[in-house]
């Protein structure tokens, strides 16, 4: 299994809008990279760094892939698409981290 973490940095001004992330964004994401291996995607709010500091990411989101190019296929042929609709929820720009799941 491999998972695709999107970070989004808690920086001064961030705007970022849950309800549509979880709501539409999310959802394009499941429609737009499913044929690519997709199999589960999820959202967590930062609510803290530890020890009374603020949360470094305001907001993670995540995505698992059956398959290792799943991600990098899917954005390819539809990350145009993906990457439009950032302005629509956030601020920010995203950090990525692909990973393979190990256990």
């Amino acid at each position: 299994m491999y998972k695709v973490t999107i970070m989004y940095p808690n920086e001064e001004g961030v705007r970022f809008d849950f309800d549509y992330y979880r709501n539409k964004h999310m959802k394009l994401v499941a429609e737009q990279l499913r044929p690519f291996g997709l199999t589960k995607t999820g959202v967590e709010k930062g609510i803290s760094g530890g020890a009374g500091q603020s949360a470094p990411y305001v907001c993670v989101g995540y995505m698992l892939f059956d398959r290792a190019d799943g991600y990098d296929e899917g954005v390819k042929a539809v990350g145009s698409v993906l990457r439009a609709d950032i302005a629509n929820y956030t601020n920010v720009t995203p950090t990525r981290l692909i990973s393979e799941l190990m256990d």
